[in-house]
């Protein structure tokens, strides 16, 4: 990066963190999530999805349990000195780290600290250490390397990766990669050694559930050329971020048309304050234009859980 790239990105890095730091929120304004998981209650006959929060989504994918994208504390940002430094949430996590079930596998889209967070990463594999299996995309497993992993994969754009029986295909997504702006990054050119970030194709026993990770509006997913059954995407922090994060229109889209999936799950809002649209604006956006399109929308809020059986 020249110093010209470098100082607009911080420049960009330090606007972006005083703009949400002026809307956080205190312990005593997060907002409890009108609906609330029980695992405890899902059979490894079925298919369960449950949005956590954010980019976090708990999958009980007949039996193997995978969680998206962990983030379950209060901030997100910098992590130092035992302390998270950063925007604090909105909504509070649907489940805890103490109700969360012992994940399998844990899947991460890029290195973004919304999604990569290292306090929740380090938390998870304090309480199962050893046990849980860990994914994540090219040149991004060093963040968190140190951690008690059973193991730890970095998967590329087209890969495939078998995890207890199940598959993983990692496609490209119209996002960026790096963790602090300093870093190379594959959405500036440095694709042999810039920082990545994935969607993936999660198949097991004949079903499919494209994870989005975080994108802007693509025709890429039009390279996905197997049936989806669920579609888990972001629909939130497009204003004014569209070269980045897509808004719930172009998330229909890209689910309906582009991966003809039969539901549709958001992620990646009511969470943290990451743009400048009203934090209840994209559920209620995605709600209503859901009608035009011929999807069903499984999930429209925080905490619910979407179930489907049949092997």
């Amino acid at each position: 990066m020249n110093r010209k790239d470098f100082i607009r990105t911080s420049l960009l890095s330090l606007f972006v963190f005083l703009l949400i730091r002026k809307e956080t929120y205190s312990k005593s304004e997060e907002l409890i999530p009108n609906f609330k998981p029980n695992p405890s209650e899902w059979k490894n006959s079925e298919i369960n999805i449950a949005w956590l929060g954010h980019s976090t989504v708990l999958i009980n994918f007949y039996g193997i349990k995978i969680l998206t994208d962990p983030v379950l504390y209060e901030r997100i940002g910098l992590y130092f000195l035992g302390i998270t430094w950063g925007p604090s949430r909105f909504t509070h996590p649907a489940l805890t780290l103490e109700e969360l079930p012992q994940p399998d596998i844990i899947l991460l889209s890029h290195a973004h600290m919304d999604h990569m967070d290292y306090q929740t990463l380090l938390d998870i594999t304090n309480r199962f250490p050893h046990q849980i299996d860990c994914l994540t995309a090219f040149n991004t497993k060093d963040v968190i390397e140190d951690l008690k992993w059973k193991s730890l994969q970095e998967i590329d754009w087209n890969g495939e990766l078998i995890i207890r029986d199940i598959k993983f295909k990692a496609y490209e997504v119209q996002h960026f990669g790096w963790r602090y702006p300093w870093e190379r990054d594959r959405s500036k050119g440095y694709f042999e050694n810039g920082r990545s970030y994935n969607a993936y194709l999660i198949s097991f026993k004949g079903k499919n559930i494209l994870f989005g990770g975080d994108t802007a509006m693509t025709e890429k997913f039009k390279n996905v050329n197997e049936p989806v059954e669920v579609a888990i995407m972001p629909v939130g922090a497009y204003r004014p971020w569209r070269k980045n994060h897509c808004n719930p229109e172009e998330a229909l889209i890209m689910a309906s048309e582009y991966l003809k999936a039969k539901h549709f799950i958001p992620i990646h809002t009511k969470t943290f304050k990451q743009g400048i649209e009203p934090i209840y604006e994209p559920l209620n956006w995605l709600i209503e234009s859901s009608k035009n399109y011929p999807i069903n929308l499984a999930v429209n809020d925080i905490g619910q859980t979407f179930t489907f059986s049949g092997i």
